[in-house]
């Protein structure tokens, strides 16, 4: 076994390609960048044939809104539902959802939340020099 090996080594050897003369070769720049090019190219395309597609818009219900919700478990939520313009109370729960109480009024509309004035806003280097100073 040990001679048959041997002789054929030095064949396979003379036979055998040098290392690394089949190995793919490095992309360049541009083969890179457009392949980049194309997965963009691909993702905006599959975006647009999904808004093409019937179903595939996420528009919401006419005439159905929530106006406010609150977490009261870790899956149980209470939400204000309307339906055009007659307000629900209903309990959400991950065994299913009920009507607790149809609102004779509609609930108050809550302020929008307005951005903080930036002029009114303390100056930053007085605070610092002051939180320095009560800490030494």
């Amino acid at each position: 076994m040990i001679a048959l090996l041997a002789a054929v080594a030095p064949a396979a050897g003379k036979l055998a390609t040098p290392v690394g003369q089949h190995a793919a070769t490095t992309p360049s720049l541009f083969g890179a960048v457009f392949m980049l090019l194309m997965v963009l190219g691909l993702i905006v395309g599959l975006g647009w044939l999904l808004k093409r597609l019937p179903g595939g818009q996420f528009r919401p219900a006419e005439g159905l809104k929530v106006v406010a919700s609150l977490n009261v478990g870790a899956k149980e939520r209470v939400v204000v539902v309307d339906v055009n313009g007659q307000q629900l109370l209903l309990g959400v729960s991950p065994g299913g959802i009920s009507t607790l109480h149809a609102l004779p009024e509609p609930l108050p509309q809550a302020p929008a939340p307005a951005l903080p004035n930036l002029k009114q806003l303390p100056n930053f280097a007085q605070l610092l020099s002051q939180k320095l100073r009560k800490d030494s």
